[in-house]
């Protein structure tokens, strides 16, 4: 594998991550709804408003029930 290639790579990495971010957060917490997370971020993380709505909501700690 040529050096640019892994750059790439490495770039399309990162920037799966800080889209993803959201969702990464919500499975690490362990939130309730993070399938429902998920899908927000998958089809509208692509706006900015749909990428803070699905962090807004990771961050919110439903009460237990």
């Amino acid at each position: 594998m040529n050096p640019e290639a892994t750059g790439e790579l490495v770039i399309t990495a990162v920037i799966g991550m800080i889209y993803f971010f959201p969702t990464i957060m919500a499975y690490q917490r362990d939130h309730v709804q993070r399938s429902s997370i998920l899908a927000l971020n998958l089809f509208l993380g692509w706006t900015v408003i749909g990428w803070v709505g699905a962090l807004v909501w990771t961050m919110y700690k439903p009460a237990k029930t």
